[in-house]
């Protein structure tokens, strides 16, 4: 675990060192000022495993701490538990993690005789970019630790408007990428678990995973207070499309149809 973590500590102590330095030069500490903790839970209808047919409900918490911004900040459901150490209005950067369940025959009878994927987490850095006020592109790259050995690269850009006072209609298109770690994990075939499986053999290399679009309605309740709807699709593209397992017995087109609550709290440090 220890070599594998090794990209996003290192990325944690670069970004750390920059704040800390720019605010020694302001003579403030590098946690002064305005910070808030979003926290919720998301409810939805989604495939019950990557590659899957068939879809079951799920859910997941949403999780993301940061500097309290000029305005107000746009978020996703798709924006995993995030810290940013840099916070320049337009610009924002800083570690981001996610936890990975653990998989095995038990979320699917498709998946008897492959190999289990153990539970673990990915961990890396992200960055997000506004470059109008209605328009924001984030991109994440995260390292897997014990469920897989790959990286991951999420990248999304969303428009968002409001149709109403308390009402914003948010959306755009959405890409993953990740190298062969993680496909080995969730797609690869080997000669054992083909014979166990009766599933073709299959070695996947590195490339993208999937491509699709998402859109979310936000009900901001309160000013702390917000209530989402979301539908997002992908297909599976690459060597994930590829594997005998989606070819098989699983789909390309995958769906996930939800709702969401958050709520931030805001918090100041001296």
């Amino acid at each position: 675990m220890s070599h594998r973590s090794v990209v996003s500590i290192s990325l944690a102590i670069a970004l750390s060192s920059f704040g800390s330095a720019a605010a020694q030069e302001s003579g403030e500490h590098f946690w002064s000022g305005d910070w808030y903790l979003s926290v919720g839970v998301a409810g939805f209808s989604a495939p019950k495993f990557e590659g899957s047919s068939h879809n079951e409900f799920k859910f997941s918490p949403l999780i993301s701490v940061g500097r309290q911004g000029a305005g107000a900040r746009f978020s996703s459901r798709n924006d995993n538990p995030s810290f940013a150490l840099i916070d320049k209005g337009a610009v924002r950067a800083g570690i981001v993690g996610r936890f990975v369940p653990s998989r095995d025959d038990g979320d699917g009878n498709e998946l008897k005789g492959l190999k289990k994927v153990k539970w673990g987490a990915e961990a890396g850095g992200f960055v997000e970019v506004y470059p109008t006020d209605f328009l924001r592109a984030r991109a994440e790259v995260r390292q897997g630790i014990r469920s897989h050995d790959g990286i991951v690269a999420d990248l999304a850009v969303d428009a968002f408007t409001d149709i109403a006072p308390d009402l914003q209609l948010s959306g755009g298109p959405r890409a993953t990428f990740a190298t062969s770690g993680y496909y080995d994990a969730y797609y690869g075939v080997n000669a054992k678990q083909a014979a166990a499986s009766g599933l073709d053999p299959y070695k996947p290399s590195s490339g993208i995973q999937s491509y699709g679009a998402g859109a979310a309605l936000t009900w901001k309740a309160t000013e702390n207070l917000s209530a989402s709807s979301f539908l997002e699709y992908k297909r599976l593209a690459g060597p994930a499309a590829d594997s005998s397992l989606v070819r098989e017995r699983g789909s390309k087109n995958q769906l996930l149809i939800g709702v969401s609550a958050t709520y931030k709290f805001n918090f100041s440090l001296q």
